[in-house]
């Protein structure tokens, strides 16, 4: 359960959830040995669409495209996607793009940008039996 000033919004509560989960998965994740590192996800979930490509690469960069008029989802503002994304792609110091690329339905869009974001994520994190150290010219991620 998650405990924060929602009474003024949810702006900090949502920013520190993903601080705290990008942080956790970077641990969780070693040095990366052996990993995909890419991944990517189309997702529908009724009339909306997103993708989701991913990079372990240690080089944190969020580029979150949806359109301006995108509706809140219920109470939740939609603007508060991308303040999560950027929390957590900073934390993870994963390179994530992000593009919505048509829904109606506030909650129908986040919901297809976050499982997009978990299935580009299994993808991203998945051993690949070919990579036998760290998936990197350079050796080190």
């Amino acid at each position: 359960s998650v405990r924060g000033d929602v009474e003024v919004d949810y702006h900090h509560t949502v920013e520190d959830s993903g601080i705290v989960l990008g942080e956790c998965m970077r641990e969780a994740l070693g040095d990366k040995c052996g990993i995909t590192r890419y991944g990517h996800a189309y997702v529908p979930m009724d009339e909306a669409l997103a993708r989701v490509v991913v990079d372990l690469s240690n080089r944190p960069w969020l580029e979150f495209r949806a359109p301006g008029d995108t509706p809140d989802a219920q109470n939740f503002p939609f603007s508060l996607v991308e303040e999560f994304l950027r929390a957590l792609s900073s934390n993870l110091r994963a390179n994530l793009h992000v593009e919505v690329f048509y829904g109606r339905d506030g909650h129908h869009i986040a919901e297809s940008v976050f499982k997009a974001l978990a299935r580009a994520l299994r993808v991203a994190v998945s051993r690949d039996p070919r990579v036998t150290g760290v998936p990197s010219t350079k050796e080190v991620l």
